[in-house]
């Protein structure tokens, strides 16, 4: 992870930088459960997710909603495992079978090429037609439908206006004092911020060159893994400009931070899916699971906790309703970002990276891997 620069840009405010204490909301730890050797036909389910999408302990519904689809279902989750960032996810998805895997958009299409997953009948999960039509269309794929989809979230440039003049995209990118999320798909952000391709996940080999000499010409730019680090970083004054989802945004104001947005022509968004494991023998209980989670109040609850925008609008009431707001859903089920939002696809996307035509995920991952080890 890069350092911060310690020495103010020019265009920095000369008054002191305020400090700031937030407590940052924790997911409980899941309750230790029986853990089978194997993927069982015997009621019992394994899964992975994000900390936050699914969550077993404690004795609030708000937090247990698993064990609330044990009790209703007569199912039972042998063993949860969660993770924390999508290359936590990426490792962990092929250590062992799962029979159900919430994966955002890199890992969805690796797993459907390496047939790790089978295909979903949508004609089996009653919520599944309630979900945003943009967002089934993604894990679609020659007609088969691959993934349910749960969550979905964007990334837009925050500022602290105590600190610095907005600007626009490219100022964010030319300023040491900027925080990126530590992922190879925020390459597409920066060309946004580059300008000269219309479609960020569909990078020429000059395209992504020209995008990685804008990251490369800026040594002293923070990269960010967890949450944390973005919110300790503003509250202790080390940046001015981040790349967040606008939960964080939402945090950091409510702390008193004089946080802003900068406007810009595009966002970069994803969305994540649930998906069935290609080898799993039964899958009744895991339609059961499916079922659950496209349901209004499990999406709620999720969206409330992980402070990501339920792909439901149904869900968009109660403890849901501020996600939903901060996402700019409206009560027709579309999101007024939604057409604003480039949502992401593992490179090369549409593109014949075989042709040389664009650049694919292991050559993006590559090229990132060498800038954040600078």
């Amino acid at each position: 992870m890069g350092a911060a620069n310690p020495t103010p840009d020019p265009a920095v405010s000369s008054k002191p930088r305020p400090t700031l204490s937030i407590t940052v909301r924790k997911s409980p730890t899941p309750t230790p459960t029986p853990t089978p050797t194997a993927t069982q036909s015997d009621g019992t389910l394994q899964i992975l997710t994000y900390r936050g999408y699914a969550e077993y302990g404690g004795t609030s519904p708000k937090v247990n909603w698993v064990g609330s689809f044990e009790k209703e279902t007569g199912c039972r989750i042998a063993r949860l495992d969660t993770v924390q960032t999508a290359e936590e996810m990426a490792a962990r998805v092929g250590e062992r079978p799962y029979d159900l895997v919430s994966a955002g958009p890199a890992l969805a299409a690796s797993l459907i090429q390496n047939k790790q997953v089978q295909a979903i009948d949508p004609a089996k999960v009653t919520g599944y037609e309630d979900t945003e039509e943009r967002f089934r269309d993604m894990s679609t794929v020659s007609g088969k439908v691959y993934g349910v989809p749960y969550l979905w979230g964007y990334q837009e440039f925050i500022y602290d206006s105590a600190m610095v003049k907005g600007g626009d995209l490219k100022q964010a990118f030319a300023s040491d004092r900027v925080a990126l999320k530590d992922s190879p798909l925020s390459i597409a952000d920066a060309a946004l911020a580059e300008g000269s391709a219309d479609k960020p996940f569909e990078l020429t080999k000059e395209q992504l060159d020209r995008t990685m000499a804008l990251l490369e010409s800026h040594k002293e730019r923070t990269y960010w893994k967890y949450p944390i680090d973005l919110i300790k970083a503003f509250a202790t004054g080390s940046i001015d400009y981040a790349q967040a989802t606008p939960y964080y945004r939402l945090l950091l104001q409510n702390a008193g931070k004089q946080i802003k947005t900068l406007e810009t022509r595009k966002n970069t968004g994803w969305v994540d899916s649930w998906m069935l494991g290609a080898n799993l023998p039964d899958t009744t209980c895991a339609y059961r699971w499916l079922n659950w989670v496209t349901a209004p109040g499990a999406q709620r609850d999720a969206a409330a906790w992980a402070g990501l925008a339920p792909a439901s609008d149904k869900a968009c009431k109660g403890r849901a309703k501020p996600m939903c707001e901060a996402y700019g859903m409206s009560g027709g089920g579309k999101s007024k970002r939604l057409d604003r939002v480039v949502f992401a696809e593992r490179p090369p996307g549409g593109c014949r990276a075989e042709d040389g035509e664009c650049t694919d995920y292991d050559t993006w991952t590559r090229r990132w891997s060498a800038l954040v080890a600078e």
